[in-house]
């Protein structure tokens, strides 16, 4: 099974000097199947953000953010650049039983926890923790902690994030905050590698 992960053994990797190198050493890492979520967040933190490094993957859309794929793990994790125009955010959301790394490379997010809606019950659903993530700063989710929703509160700025998710996943559930009533999206990428995927009219992407 994929994306096991563990609390003990590192993998004897250097510091990331550049986004390459991140991906280079994040491979090396999930060349195992146990995972430590500790050492995955370490060396994310640990690429210092360089825009000439990641630009390229930047795509920026008017109307909401957008999921850039950058490198797709040998199957094993999907890494993605979102980017977020002013005043951008998600849904609420899970992650489909996956893990989900989140380092800002620029600007801010702002991150709001939300507890998983009980099955029966009908209404507001219950806010837990709220934070502001700063650029090179890195978060951690997985459906164990809860759901969440990622925004842009900048009406001046864009930002943008790097995100690995382990196991990669097409599907995840969205949430209305005012019932906790539910929605499948589907992932979809904006670009890969630097190019234009097909437009698609029909397909949500709320994910991150």
């Amino acid at each position: 099974m994929y994306c096991r992960m563990r609390e003990m053994e590192h993998t004897e990797v250097g510091k990331p000097e550049s986004l390459e190198d991140l991906i280079k050493i994040l491979h090396q890492i999930f060349e195992s199947d146990n995972i430590n979520v500790e050492e995955v967040q370490n060396i994310m933190e640990a690429y210092e953000s360089n825009p000439q490094d990641w630009m390229k993957h930047a795509k920026f859309d008017q109307y909401r953010y957008t999921r850039n794929l950058v490198d797709e793990g040998n199957g094993k994790f999907n890494l993605m650049i979102l980017c977020w125009g002013e005043g951008h955010g998600s849904s609420i959301h899970d992650h489909s039983d996956s893990h989900c790394f989140m380092k800002l490379l620029q600007g801010q997010l702002k991150e709001t926890l939300f507890d998983w809606p009980e099955n029966k019950s009908k209404g507001e659903m219950v806010l837990k923790s709220q934070r502001i993530l700063q650029e090179n700063t890195v978060a951690y989710i997985n459906d164990s902690i809860g759901l969440h929703r990622v925004e842009n509160g900048s009406h001046t700025e864009c930002a943008a994030s790097l995100h690995l998710y382990c196991p990669p996943f097409q599907a995840c559930q969205t949430f209305d905050q005012r019932t906790g009533h539910t929605n499948i999206a589907k992932m979809t990428f904006w670009s890969k590698n630097g190019e234009r995927t097909p437009f698609e009219t029909t397909v949500s992407q709320e994910n991150n």
